[in-house]
């Protein structure tokens, strides 16, 4: 049976008014959502050994798998890294530094920009989280320092990865110099969920941004800041 053929058949079914289209609707309605019955004892066992079964191997696969592939592509790694959820994607050569107790979603990317004089560099304190989704793309340099939080879908943006001029960005020109600048978080810093920190910002100690900000100039320490662009909302 061709798809054109399927496509008037299923017209039919829904738009036709004949005591046959209508039953057959309904009969393809009662396959469609057909239930089993809920055993709770049952399911609920099954459910017990299914999460058992995919966190163990899930365990297994950080350990014996995604840890270490990490580690061989950083320049150092301090004690205890604990990386879920896979292998984050890695690009341009960026030179990754971690710091000991560090905790790495793998739904993560950490870029480097290929056009500069020396190697980007990322370069990470002790007890720093890096949330699911998060980008950190390095222009020269990121520096994250000690017992930083950064929630889900952050975007730490040092370089643009495209010029200004839009003949430039045609022919696949890369960024200018101007556009690229270091990003640092000092410690105690807190980005939460969906937070933009722009190239050549510093993020002061203890502040915390709000969900959703775009930081495009330098923040104090000890403030909460939010909005787009973030400003100073109140002293901590």
């Amino acid at each position: 049976m061709t798809t054109l053929t399927l496509q008037k058949a299923k017209r039919w079914l829904k738009a036709s008014d004949t005591p046959l289209a209508r039953h057959l609707f309904n009969a393809a309605k009662a396959c469609i959502h057909f239930e089993l019955p809920n055993v709770r004892w049952f399911y609920g066992s099954l459910f017990a050994s299914h999460k058992l079964v995919t966190n163990s191997l899930a365990a297994l696969m950080r350990i014996i798998y995604w840890t270490p592939l990490f580690k061989s592509q950083t320049l150092t790694t301090g004690k205890r890294l604990y990386l879920y959820g896979g292998l984050p994607f890695m690009s341009g050569g960026v030179q990754v530094s971690l710091g000991d107790d560090c905790r790495v979603s793998g739904q993560t990317t950490f870029s480097g920009r290929v056009h500069g004089e020396y190697p980007a560099q990322l370069i990470v304190g002790d007890n720093v989280d890096i949330g699911w989704m998060t980008t950190i793309a390095c222009g020269r340099k990121v520096a994250i320092g000690n017992n930083v939080r950064i929630a889900g879908r952050a975007f730490l943006a040092g370089y643009p990865g495209h010029p200004i001029d839009a003949q430039q960005r045609a022919a696949g020109s890369p960024e200018t110099e101007d556009q690229v600048g270091d990003i640092i978080l000092e410690d105690d810093v807190w980005l939460a969920t969906g937070v933009s920190v722009m190239a050549g910002v510093t993020i002061g100690k203890g502040t915390i941004v709000a969900a959703g900000s775009v930081v495009t100039k330098s923040l104090p320490a000890n403030v909460l800041a939010g909005g787009v662009p973030a400003k100073v909302i109140k002293t901590l």
